[in-house]
């Protein structure tokens, strides 16, 4: 029974006690801070969208005269 308790029953019990601490400490965000990360959020997606396009702009007639095609 001392091995179940140590390695099933204290981890969970670890585990619930951290949990219950960090959904006290959280809050929500308010409306500006929840702009400024919606505005990162969709910077990040356009640059990450231009990074792919012009990626595949350049590779595909790259390939092309690889290929031979």
């Amino acid at each position: 029974m001392s091995d179940v308790n140590e390695l099933l029953i204290i981890p969970l019990q670890q585990f619930f006690k951290d949990s219950v601490q960090l959904v006290k400490k959280c809050t929500k965000p308010d409306r500006k801070e929840f702009m400024i990360v919606a505005k990162a959020t969709t910077v990040g997606f356009l640059v990450m969208g231009f990074i792919g396009f012009f990626v595949k702009l350049i590779h595909i007639p790259i390939n092309n005269i690889i290929m031979g095609g």
